[in-house]
């Protein structure tokens, strides 16, 4: 299936629906943002992209456990806020959730918004389909879920480019990418359960 493929899906499936989740999972830079983003302009005012991302520990709490190194992996996440948050968008019209600001390396409280005129909700994050608790708790919120699956080696090209745009060395961005991130994506492939539909690499 391809990107125009999973949109008409979406569409048909949501028809009707007052509210319909769609889970955008894979691993560090796979491509899940841009596939939302593109899928969310596509949709029209209808539809609203909700990051995981907001939902990272503050660097003091992480800092405090031991766990600064390990930013980004699953258990550096309110993984309990995010499924609870998600349960009110199923229910509620209206919900605000925190987002992450990069630049800053900090979630903004309240900062994103699912209105309530939006129906489709497209949920973007590398631990969507964890079978490990609490994310597993995930599984009965979603109604379409689908992964992104990149080659081992393009992933680590990618992430390797990405660190480098945020600025840092060489040596350090291919460091912070295999020791930290690509441990994260051998998680993800270790223990996600299956999607209904996966997508190979985007762009």
């Amino acid at each position: 299936m391809n990107t125009d493929a999973l949109l008409e899906l979406i569409k048909a499936r949501a028809e009707g629906r007052a509210r319909y989740l769609v889970a955008i999972a894979g691993a560090p830079a796979s491509g899940k943002t841009t596939l939302a983003a593109e899928l969310a302009a596509k949709l029209g005012p209808c539809a609203s992209v909700l990051p995981m991302d907001g939902f990272h520990l503050e660097n003091s709490v992480l800092q405090e456990r031991g766990l600064l190194a390990r930013k980004g992996a699953p258990e550096t996440f309110d993984a309990q806020g995010f499924v609870e948050l998600l349960a009110r968008v199923r229910r509620t019209p209206e919900v605000r959730y925190p987002t992450f600001d990069r630049q800053a390396d900090c979630t903004r409280p309240e900062r994103g918004l699912v209105s309530a005129s939006t129906r489709i909700v497209l949920v973007e994050g590398n631990y969507l389909l964890l079978r490990t608790a609490p994310w597993a708790a995930l599984e009965g919120l979603f109604d379409l879920t689908v992964s992104l699956e990149v080659a081992r080696d393009e992933l680590e090209r990618r992430l390797i480019a990405r660190w480098l745009k945020y600025g840092l060395p060489p040596e350090a961005a291919r460091a912070r990418a295999l020791d930290n991130d690509m441990k994260n994506a051998d998680f993800v492939a270790a223990h996600a359960r299956a999607a209904d539909i996966v997508l190979g690499p985007l762009g």
